[in-house]
């Protein structure tokens, strides 16, 4: 198998519109989440979320064409350009040997609900000739290919909150079985809409700390109360390792391992078993390494950050043998099928910079969580290889291990 590595990085979220800013930020603890802007939540149960701020479309494309893309087509396009200009390809790069590889978990919700009132108030001759290539996950793809020019494998990946994860194995995994030398993975989201935040609300899946939008997603920490939608884009060029070398690329780190496992348990409910099988997988796959660090998927649930912890613990052989694991979502808030990328562009400056980001709002220690979450304040520390968990809805689990080249 060839090895694969990672040479490229962009990312944008709550808390930055770049990679540099947003990472700072992160490690600095500082948090993105408010009210609601997007949309009036007045009559919503839930009013707040992680949103991109001070963002304008037409930096990305041009104002013509961007009422044929969704918002979160818009977010994957500035973090891949942020990436391939990472990356630094000479004009000698075989487009045809370059595929892409896009993750999100629902795609273009927003144009779905506004096309399903003019439905309604206006007659179906109103729908925008738009709608259908705006709201389609893999048109994420096709429009960052189409800027980038990129003709290999054009593949998509619509695993709820694994979808991002998946899409870096995936494209990991089309190097190394040689369907493509060079992949753009981008993981991309933007779900929130009435229909998004009414639907995970009724569900009781969000937090309700209206009135305390900063401490309202507390990862690991016993008064959580639900998750917080965020949003944002994330991206990764990876490349085969010897030519990544040859051409004298910044290399950020090297693909070792990557795990995926299904629970079949229930549809919204994580497990504790499915976790740790994709987890071990990965481990296994990485050759068992010391790992440094462990990025978690941390959603600030009741359920998921108690299995998830129960899952490392049983991984590796105990609470004494487990490295500091912390969450960014406490930042961020859960940007769903984009998490598992901007958490993956987060592990890979974590090694660049030595830190380890915090998970802020944690001041009640869970008996049910007792690891070493980083809590409030980033840890100066060397980390050669780090873990990042993805688990989604439907049970469906990915795992990504790198280590620093």
């Amino acid at each position: 198998m060839r090895r694969v590595v990672v040479t490229g990085l962009g990312m944008i979220n709550a808390v930055g519109n770049d990679k540099e800013s947003s990472f700072k930020a992160i490690c600095d603890g500082v948090c993105g989440i408010g009210e609601i802007t997007i949309f009036d939540p007045t009559d919503y149960s839930v009013k707040i979320a992680g949103e991109v701020k001070d963002f304008d479309p037409s930096t990305v494309m041009d104002a013509k064409e961007v009422k044929k893309a969704d918002r979160f087509i818009h977010l994957g396009i500035k973090a891949a350009r942020e990436a391939m200009e990472d990356a630094a390809f000479g004009e000698d790069v075989d487009k045809t040997r370059f595929g892409i590889s896009a993750g999100s978990g629902i795609g273009g919700l927003p144009a779905i609900e506004k096309n399903s009132i003019i439905i309604e108030t206006k007659g179906s001759r109103r729908i925008s000739p738009f709608f259908i290539p705006s709201a389609l996950v893999n048109m994420l793809g096709g429009f960052v290919s189409i800027e980038h020019g990129v003709q290999g494998p054009n593949l998509s990946s619509v695993t709820a909150c694994a979808a991002g994860t998946h899409a870096i194995s995936e494209a990991c995994k089309t190097i190394m079985c040689g369907g493509a030398d060079k992949m753009l993975v981008v993981a991309a989201e933007s779900a929130i809409t009435g229909a998004g935040v009414g639907g995970f609300a009724s569900m009781k899946a969000l937090s309700t700390r209206n009135d305390d939008p900063q401490h309202a997603s507390r990862p690991f920490d016993a008064d959580r109360d639900g998750f917080v939608m965020g949003e944002g884009a994330a991206a990764l060029v990876l490349e085969v390792y010897e030519d990544a070398v040859a051409r004298g690329a910044k290399i950020y780190g090297e693909i070792i391992g990557f795990g995926e496992s299904g629970d079949a348990n229930h549809i919204t409910t994580p497990s504790l078993d499915g976790p740790a099988r994709a987890m071990k997988a990965a481990y296994n796959m990485a050759g068992k390494p010391k790992i440094d660090y462990v990025n978690a998927h941390g959603t600030s649930t009741p359920i998921n950050d108690k299995n998830e912890t129960a899952a490392v613990k049983e991984l590796l052989g105990g609470k004494e043998n487990c490295p500091p694991m912390s969450s960014i979502k406490g930042q961020l808030g859960h940007c769903l099928g984009a998490a598992g990328g901007i958490e993956a562009v987060v592990c890979l400056m974590a090694m660049r910079d030595s830190i380890i980001p915090p998970t802020i709002n944690y001041t009640t220690p869970d008996e049910n969580c007792d690891l070493d979450y980083v809590p409030n304040q980033a840890r100066k520390a060397e980390l050669n290889v780090v873990m990042s968990n993805s688990f989604g809805f439907g049970g469906t689990n990915g795992v990504l291990i790198f280590k620093k080249v």
